[in-house]
């Protein structure tokens, strides 16, 4: 029997078009229970017992078996060997396919987040081009206090990347609403705002109800249910980050009066119990001191209770041998803010490379920061400044690649492009690059 392929043919005239067109569009990246229970399990088992159980599942899943991991690495050896091995005219593609890729990426590099484009010695045009997203959510926590700062971080990078919705959210528990919030919302240029929070907010923004307008993309902090939820929903929107409890890290010298890093150590310690804050100091007679500040001025303090739970719990005051191994340390930890609480931040900065956030000399608290220093306050945690950045206009935009190939260009792009898909078995690739080329 002939293979025929039909697909299938719609007309924007027919009143049925719509229905039509979303069913073609519809993929769901929902997987079933029995799945996510299965990865779970393989997840945790991973994390518990490491090479081993990979190993193992390597052998149950892809039927390879290994005595141990380094059996499955690929050393550069290997990797050069098998370079050398393929068709000179493959290793020729490669090389000439990654110049271009890295020239590419070199000029994203410089774009400083605005469109931009060159052309080749051919006469192709490439480029990128950067456009805001139609609609955001963002979320704004209520619970044990009110943010209203957290409206203006969110919704005014979303405006200046210039976003067309801003739908936001926010517990008001027992209907009690925060004047300042919503003044934050009214400032900030918030579209719409609805008095709902948790799972249940994420979820409206994150599919649409009948009232709430589906989003692009979801921002913003909140507590472990909203983070479990935003974790469920990317794929189907957008999130900037899972947001841990909130974290601080002081380096000090010990030229800066206890005090002051006692109050700061507390301004991350009051959000909540979980919360974080954490002084590494070479000086042990300081940290005696700031521990003595914390004793006399936790009692002037509102929320001395949640203060005490959380620096019991969670705080640290650490004795390092030096600050070039408390700048080490404090890599490690990839705090969500870090303070140099020093007479020369400036000589300590550049040994810090992971942090949401850096305050630079005794004057910079992070409570300023958190409201009105400009950068924003939304910040990695829990480690992820490792690989992650503050929230900024960047999250609020995407970006389009532009391609415009030239005659003379697909003439040598298409022998490149042909050899590489015929590498890899893809005829109908080759084919098609290899039609707009000029008969030999």
């Amino acid at each position: 029997m002939d293979l025929i392929a039909t697909p299938v043919r719609l007309s924007t005239a027919e009143a049925t078009f719509e229905a039509q067109f979303t069913a073609r569009l519809h993929w769901s990246a929902d997987t079933d229970a029995a799945i996510e229970q299965r990865v779970a399990g393989i997840l945790a088992d991973v994390q518990q017992r490491g090479d081993a159980a990979v190993l193992e599942y390597t052998a149950r899943f892809d039927g390879l078996t290994a005595a141990s991991m380094h059996a499955l690495e690929l050393t550069q050896a290997e990797l050069k060997a098998a370079f050398d091995t393929i068709p000179a005219a493959q290793r020729e593609a490669l090389q000439a396919a990654a110049r271009r890729v890295r020239s590419y990426h070199e000029a994203q590099k410089k774009a400083n987040g605005e469109s931009w484009s060159y052309r080749d010695e051919d006469g192709s045009l490439l480029g990128q081009k950067v456009t805001p997203l139609d609609r955001v959510g963002i979320y704004v926590p209520g619970g044990k206090a009110a943010y209203p700062s957290s409206v203006l971080m969110n919704a005014i990078p979303a405006h200046v990347a210039g976003v067309g919705e801003i739908i936001m959210v926010v517990p008001t528990p027992k209907g009690e609403k925060n004047a300042l919030v919503l003044a934050a919302a009214y400032v900030a240029g918030v579209t719409r705002a609805f008095t709902i929070g948790g799972a249940q907010a994420v979820a409206a923004l994150a599919y649409g109800t009948q009232t709430i307008p589906k989003v692009d993309k979801i921002t913003g902090p909140g507590n472990a249910y909203v983070a479990s939820a935003k974790k469920r929903v990317f794929g189907t929107v957008g999130i900037d980050m899972i947001a841990g409890p909130s974290e601080i890290l002081v380096l000090a010298d010990g030229s800066t009066p206890a005090d002051w890093v006692a109050m700061d150590l507390f301004s991350q310690a009051e959000h909540d119990e979980l919360a974080q804050s954490i002084l590494l100091c070479p000086d042990a007679a300081y940290i005696d001191a700031v521990q003595e500040a914390i004793n006399r001025l936790l009692p002037t303090m509102p929320r001395a209770e949640i203060i005490a739970k959380s620096l019991t719990g969670r705080g640290a005051l650490i004795h390092t041998r030096s600050m070039e191994e408390a700048c080490a340390i404090s890599n490690r930890i990839a705090p969500e803010h870090l303070e140099v609480s020093s007479r020369d931040p400036h000589r300590w900065e550049p040994l810090l490379k992971h942090a949401g956030a850096i305050f630079l000399g005794a004057y910079t608290s992070e409570s300023l920061g958190d409201y009105c220093a400009g950068p924003n306050h939304v910040l990695p945690t829990s480690g992820t400044a490792r690989f992650s950045s503050p929230l900024g206009v960047y999250d609020f935009q995407k970006r389009s690649s532009l391609i415009e190939v030239s005659e003379a260009g697909a003439q040598t792009l298409g022998k490149i492009a042909a050899e590489l898909a015929h590498g890899e078995g893809l005829q109908a690739h080759a084919r098609a690059a290899e039609m707009r080329m000029k008969k030999q």
